[in-house]
């Protein structure tokens, strides 16, 4: 079968591709620029922890070195702190996990190099598309540039940015609001009284501080400064700018410490939903299907988050062969998740960024503030949690034999300590993005009992055969505990990470029908003409 053609080597498209090839499936990466990152250090991206580990995951382990995870979090408001949270480490009942702040040249870098070295990843600089055509089995783009020519594949993925070509080739619309938020920006490099810490400073009480400003650390002793401005009409000139930057670091430090100025902006965030996310055998990704920013959110987060759930789709729908709902999933899902971001954002703004009123009247405002603008950057609440796909077409009908643990169906899993069936034990996301479903049967005890005891005790030689007969790939794996869960539940995990349903003990019909619901169904022939979904048409057409 043809490769699938991927459009746009920013860190979204590289990241589908390298998740694609971790599956078995060879892409194309056609980018219209050189392929080469400018690096620009006031340009940078917070990956929370789940994105993270799939950065890691993909090719680029150390990502959690090159970039800096933050100790804690401050939130002030004028002189007067009013939050401060330890990260990384256990807060009461809830753990933060930290997240990790680096230069997006950076990122792109990592993850440029792991495509280069994979055999299944081909990139093509300077290739602008200016054709797309699609037929029942594949994609055809045509490229100008130095290499002018076409290229043909069985899927293509537009992750080619907020001005995407392969969003105007399909002709989808991509309606939202403009300037929600702006920003000026500064990366510099100083010592600042909270080293490892981001702080969020609302009300500073010098006079160009503005409404807001915030001092995230970066590696190598340099933070990024934003000052939020007003919505429109203040022109940011290089000598207003260097008056903030010195205002503010007096303010925080008493005086003006040395400083060393690395690189400045001004960035205007947009919020914006693509319509559609698919057309036929196209997709979007990305920028190219949204646009975030505000209060803290991370759209690179979200782009990453579209990469790794097309990824295992397509590549089921490659090796096998995929139903119509499988691959409406994506949009399904992923648009839905994104637009409940945008909506937790938009209904926020007015609160945080518009006048007193009421709010001011109410004891604790402040502080719920607070707590809503830190979501954002932290990655809590809807302004920043993980998604869940709870009401996901791939979700199986609810049974008596399904029972409750500590993970909602359609959330992530908790990531616990497992081992394979060969006796290998990791943590449980490192079995991830391998392309098949994961089956954890927790038994307690397991770990410190000889492998070839536990694997014909029990109910384990039935589950075995369950898995063996299941009506996609599976792979079979034991903790000792998860959360909410009792001795012999058995989980049922999607390619992703995300919890399909559990189980009270072995429940093969029922375990079966979960699964067949994960991958969509078999695969169906649905010719209208447009789309036809059937693997030995595919077959036929590839022969």
């Amino acid at each position: 079968m043809d490769p699938v053609i991927v459009v746009g080597s920013g860190p979204v498209g590289l990241a589908l591709s390298l998740a694609l090839a971790a599956q078995g499936v060879p892409s194309v990466l056609l980018d219209e620029g050189p392929g080469k990152d400018e690096p620009r250090p006031a340009r940078t991206v917070v990956l929370r922890e789940d994105t993270a580990e799939l950065v890691a995951r993909l090719g680029f382990p150390s990502v959690h070195e090159v970039g800096l995870r933050w100790t804690g979090w401050r939130s002030v408001r004028r002189k007067q702190l009013v939050r401060a949270v330890p990260l990384g480490e256990r807060a009461g009942a809830v753990q933060l996990p930290a997240p990790v702040h680096l230069p997006q040249h950076t990122l792109a870098v990592g993850l440029r190099a792991a495509a280069a070295a994979h055999d299944l990843v081909t990139m093509v600089p300077f290739s602008r598309i200016d054709t797309l055509e699609q037929d029942p089995h594949g994609v055809t783009v045509h490229t100008r540039g130095p290499g002018s020519t076409w290229w043909r594949g069985s899927y293509l993925v537009g992750c080619d940015g907020a001005r995407s070509t392969v969003r105007k080739l399909l002709d989808i619309r991509f309606p939202g609001r403009t300037a929600v938020e702006r920003h000026a920006v500064a990366a510099l490099r100083a010592e600042l009284p909270w080293p490892g810490e981001a702080v969020l400073h609302r009300s500073p009480p010098w006079r160009s501080g503005g409404a807001e400003v915030t001092a995230r650390p970066l590696p190598g002793g340099v933070w990024r400064l934003d000052w939020l401005l007003p919505p429109r009409g203040e022109l940011v000139t290089p000598d207003a700018l260097i008056t903030r930057i010195r205002d503010t670091l007096e303010g925080w430090c008493g005086e003006t410490p040395a400083y060393d100025l690395l690189d400045t902006g001004v960035y205007t965030l947009h919020h914006r939903l693509a319509r559609r996310w698919r057309s036929e055998r196209a997709f979007l990704a990305g920028d190219a299907a949204h646009l975030l920013g505000a209060l803290g959110t991370q759209g690179l987060d979200e782009g990453l988050r579209d990469a790794e759930n097309l990824a295992w789709k397509l590549a089921h729908a490659w090796h096998q062969g995929g139903s119509e709902q499988l691959l409406d999933s994506y949009q399904a899902e992923r648009r839905a998740a994104v637009a409940s971001r945008l909506r937790a954002a938009d209904q926020s703004l007015p609160i945080l960024r518009g006048g007193a009123g009421l709010r001011a009247l109410v004891p604790g405002s402040a502080r719920g503030h607070d707590t809503l603008l830190a979501d954002g950057h932290l990655g809590c609440g809807p302004l920043g949690a993980p998604p869940s796909y709870a009401h996901s077409p791939l979700s199986p009908p609810s049974t008596e034999a399904h029972t409750a643990v500590g993970t909602l169906p359609g959330a992530p899993v908790a990531d616990v300590r497992v081992t394979a069936t060969d006796g290998e034990t990791s943590r449980l996301r490192d079995r991830l993005d391998r392309g098949h479903l994961l089956v954890v049967l927790v038994a307690p005890g397991t770990g410190v009992w000889d492998r070839r005891h536990w694997l014909t005790a029990g109910v384990m030689p039935r589950l075995v055969d369950a898995v063996d007969a299941l009506p996609a790939q599976a792979e079979l794996l034991v903790t000792e505990s998860y959360p909410g869960a009792t001795a012999h539940t058995v989980l049922l995990v999607r390619p992703d990470g995300h919890l399909v349903a559990a189980f009270s003990g072995v429940r093969p019909t029922e375990l079966y029908a979960a699964a067949d619901a994960a991958r969509g169904g078999a695969d169906t022939a649905q010719d209208d003409g447009a789309r036809v979904t059937e693997s030995s048409d595919r077959t036929a057409d590839v022969n």
